[in-house]
């Protein structure tokens, strides 16, 4: 499966390492320099009444009273769900009829290129690692499959129809249709007749084409997650979580750090300096008590660490201020990762409740980021 180019992913990292250093502490800023740097606002943007409101806020210094600054919310139709771009200046928003950016503001709509096909109905975008391409899927009710892979600046780089898809009933332990992008190739795991999942892969197969060409399914155990983490691909599954083969399928051994235990979403994302992967099973879709949200550094010596016991989690966002922000249904917190992975004390702060049917949280940068001295 074709990974990232070395000189690709430090060229994408860049910018990221200059926006962790817009969020060190004062204190750290004056060991460094001597004076006291001003901080960047960090901004925090969330889908929420089912896809309708497009809402921004800015979190205060934990030592102030107040959590956050509200600062706008903005209305949208057919909300689906929100990436991070690579400049972290913009949020690419998927709605159910297309894919549009928006800048830290909320503001500025720049409509993702027109999809070759009728009709739309987007139900999913999923990022890779390095946040320069987005795999997005369009499924009608009773139509066909089609994905579309984009990349960070809008550009349509290729679609693909998928193999017709003749779903399992509905069940609460059926695994859902996920995706996952490394590259220029796209995987898709969907529920299998008789149990279990299949995984397609997408790809160009000629330098120009325009239209990938889709793989074989192959059946796998069930799949309930997908997750673009570093250089790796991996599925949370009801054994562990397993980094997908060349061919897109599992290769069936647990990473020690998450342990051979059940998961049904994994999130990755770099918060502070460190490339985290963070994975939860969904006490919903169980019927069990909150559960665990682990996180872990990739470190291979080290166990995942429990960042908190956590119900109906619907999204988390690892950000540059070194915090993991999760979103319940109703409710926004923020955790400390490098003070809980040192000291396995996370000093959750919660900063919204009361939300309605929230589904995506991101976190973005006001446009105007002062020039390093």
């Amino acid at each position: 499966m074709k990974s990232p180019t070395k000189s690709s992913t430090e060229s994408l990292s860049r910018p990221l390492a200059h926006l962790t250093a817009l969020f060190l502490t004062p204190a750290l800023l004056v060991a460094c320099t001597g004076t006291e740097e001003a901080q960047v606002a960090l901004r925090v943007a969330l889908l929420t009444d089912g896809g309708a409101t497009l809402r921004s806020v800015t979190p205060n210094a934990d030592s102030s009273s107040a959590p956050v600054n509200a600062d706008q919310t903005v209305p949208v139709t057919g909300g689906v769900t929100l990436n991070s771009l690579p400049s972290g200046q913009r949020l690419a928003l998927t709605l159910k009829t297309g894919i549009e950016s928006r800048s830290s503001a909320l503001a500025d709509p720049q409509s993702f290129a027109t999809l070759p096909f009728t009709p739309i109905c987007l139900t999913q975008t999923a990022s890779s690692a390095t946040r320069d391409r987005l795999l997005t899927l369009s499924q009608c009710d009773n139509g066909p499959q089609q994905l579309a892979l984009y990349s960070a600046a809008g550009t349509l780089i290729w679609t693909a129809a998928l193999p017709t898809f003749l779903p399992p009933a509905p069940g609460t332990d059926v695994p859902p249709v996920r995706l996952a992008v490394s590259g220029d190739v796209g995987v898709v795991a969907r529920p299998r007749l008789g149990g279990g999942s299949e995984v397609l892969r997408a790809a160009l197969q000629n330098t120009g084409d325009t239209v990938a060409v889709v793989s074989v399914p192959l059946p796998t155990p069930a799949i309930r997650d997908l997750v673009a983490y570093n250089a790796d691909l991996l599925a949370a599954t009801d054994t562990g979580v397993q980094k997908l083969s060349a061919t897109g399928v599992p290769d069936g051994a647990a990473l020690a750090a998450f342990g051979a235990r059940r998961f049904d979403r994994l999130w990755s994302g770099t918060a502070g300096s460190q490339n985290l992967l963070a994975a939860w099973r969904s006490n919903v879709l169980s019927n069990l008590n909150a559960q665990p949200l682990l996180v872990w550094d990739g470190n291979a010596s080290r166990a995942a660490s429990t960042v908190a016991s956590v119900a109906d989690l619907r999204d988390i966002t690892l950000a540059p201020d070194g915090n993991l922000y999760t979103l319940t249904a109703t409710s926004l917190t923020h955790y400390n990762t490098a003070l809980g992975l040192q000291s396995g004390n996370f000093t959750p702060r919660v900063l919204l409740t009361g939300l309605n049917d929230a589904r995506a949280v991101i976190w973005l940068v006001p446009a105007a980021v002062p020039a390093a001295n």
